[in-house]
């Protein structure tokens, strides 16, 4: 009965141990910079999502591949992924562009929403991605805000 409750006890304090190996890191600090226009194909939308990352930790940040999923007014609209690798320094900070795509329905989904809104001005997205960095190192992370999209004098359809 004592040799269980040491191995016990042995595996407690092991797992406590592991999780002081840890990295205690910061979250990124994440801004949408702008939209470029790329070529599509089809049925769907392409553009490139610039994104500003801002390394607020003591450690630099390695990463080797990049997702991205964009919400807009509560539905997904597109989604997109990168497998540039770098590495961002203790305090420092990049621009990282992703090509997301938008497919022809998540268009319709969005514009059925926007009918039932009457207006383009202050439209709610949710970026949420991931930088990933291996096993322990990868970094999730999540910028909202508001779009103005352009439209028409009044601002509404």
């Amino acid at each position: 009965m004592r040799s269980v409750h040491a191995v016990v006890l042995s595996l407690l304090l092991l797992s406590l141990s592991a999780c002081a190996l840890l990295p205690n890191r910061d979250p990124l600090n994440i801004n949408v910079v702008g939209f470029e226009p790329l070529q599509s194909q089809d049925m769907e939308v392409r553009f490139a999502v610039k994104i500003r990352v801002q390394n607020p930790n003591e450690t630099a940040i390695d990463y080797n591949g990049v997702a991205l999923d964009l919400s807009v007014n509560g539905q997904p609209l597109a989604s997109g992924v990168s497998d540039q690798s770098g590495s961002i320094a203790r305090f420092s900070e990049t621009v990282l562009t992703v090509p997301v795509s938008v497919s022809a329905f998540s268009v319709l989904r969005q514009t059925l929403g926007l009918s039932q809104t009457q207006t383009l001005n202050n439209l709610p997205y949710v970026l949420r991605g991931k930088l990933a960095g291996g096993l322990f190192g990868t970094m999730r992370f999540t910028d909202s805000g508001k779009l103005s999209l352009p439209g028409a004098i009044t601002g509404t359809w």
